[in-house]
């Protein structure tokens, strides 16, 4: 045994011969255990680590830009709210202004009828400040306009035909269908329209067979077309509750609805009329009116406008008629907002200037 162990460590310690192979174990482990100073381990130990600082600017700025468009979107719609909030008080501020501006002109016209500077209902603007508010008022005569429930056939006919612009024929159809929507019956006049002839229009509603509510009822007549609305609105009304009309304060289209004028003997009578009242002299009588002149109305319609100084406009339409009631003064029939536009009452040297509470 011993010899044998003698002859084992004498072959380990023996060096291999130069034509000797490795043994496929000795070489597997020699390239699995490199030793500690081998050239490839060094390799690793010595390779450059990623660029971290590179990455984290670049996420630094990626911030930047978040935040940034964050601020920007939040200061823009601060800015949108700042300004709605801003508008809807110089809105609340004009409406308030053109409100009062309401109240005051039926008062003066509540005022007994005795000094020289009364208002009247005869249209003439009055302008006033309050503080930095412009406010423009005008008060005229419900009964200068045709009433679409008393008004007599040959006014409404006129004002279809002469304003609206329709011939004969139809201004005779269109005028019957209003007769026959605000009567009592179920009658069709030979020209006018009841339920079956708006059934068979494939319309969903029937006349009313009662007075007109509103003049905007009117576009719902039969023959009523958008186009004849716009034309023949602004001079019609359900409050005046006359046959006629009160030529002192009739518009030129209402005056040109008389039968047989010309617009030419109406613009003369309006000069006349512009010049009486700036003279404080009677109105003069106009001779196509005989017949179908009506007395004044207790009903007022009343518009006022009022500007802010940053341009806001607000405009109030308001139908009232007085009564002796001292707790509750006024009825009020209309009460809306107006346009502010070319209808609205002109401002400027054409207005009369009053007393308000900015303007001592």
């Amino acid at each position: 045994m011993r010899n044998f162990a003698d002859r084992r460590q004498a072959c380990i310690a023996l060096p291999a011969s130069p034509g000797a192979r490795p043994s496929r174990r000795s070489s597997r482990t020699a390239g699995a255990m490199p030793f500690a100073g081998s050239p490839r381990r060094s390799a690793r130990a010595g390779s450059p680590r990623p660029p971290a600082r590179g990455i984290a600017l670049i996420a630094v700025l990626w911030l930047t830009v978040l935040v940034t468009v964050i601020a920007s979107s939040f200061a823009y719609s601060m800015r949108g709210e700042a300004l709605a909030a801003r508008n809807t008080m110089s809105l609340a501020q004009a409406r308030a202004a053109a409100d009062g501006a309401v109240e005051r002109v039926a008062f003066e016209l509540m005022r007994p009828r005795t000094g020289p500077d009364l208002w009247s209902a005869d249209g003439q603007p009055h302008a006033w400040k309050d503080g930095e508010i412009e406010i423009t008022a005008t008060a005229t005569d419900e009964s200068g306009r045709i009433d679409l429930n008393a008004a007599t056939d040959p006014l409404l006919k006129g004002l279809l035909q002469n304003v609206g612009g329709l011939d004969t024929e139809a201004a005779e159809r269109v005028l019957e269908a209003i007769l026959d929507w605000r009567d009592a019956d179920d009658l069709r006049r030979p020209n006018g329209a009841e339920a079956p002839e708006y059934r068979a229009a494939g319309l969903k509603y029937v006349p009313a067979n009662g007075p007109f509510e509103s003049v905007g009822e009117l576009r719902r007549v039969l023959g009523v077309t958008p186009a004849l609305m716009a034309k023949v609105a602004g001079s019609l009304t359900v409050y005046s509750r006359q046959a006629g009309i009160n030529v002192a304060t009739a518009p030129r289209n209402v005056l040109l609805a008389l039968p047989g004028i010309t617009p030419e003997q109406v613009d003369a009578f309006l000069a006349a009329r512009r010049e009486a009242l700036a003279n404080r002299l009677p109105i003069p009588p106009l001779a196509q009116a005989q017949g179908y002149a009506g007395g004044p109305s207790p009903s007022w319609r009343i518009r006022a406008r009022a500007v802010l100084p940053d341009g806001v406009t607000f405009a109030r339409d308001a139908v009232l008629r007085p009564r002796g009631d001292p707790r509750r003064p006024l009825i009020v029939f209309l009460w809306q907002e107006g346009v502010s536009g070319p209808d609205a009452p002109p401002a400027g040297d054409n207005a009369k200037q009053e007393n308000g509470p900015g303007n001592p």
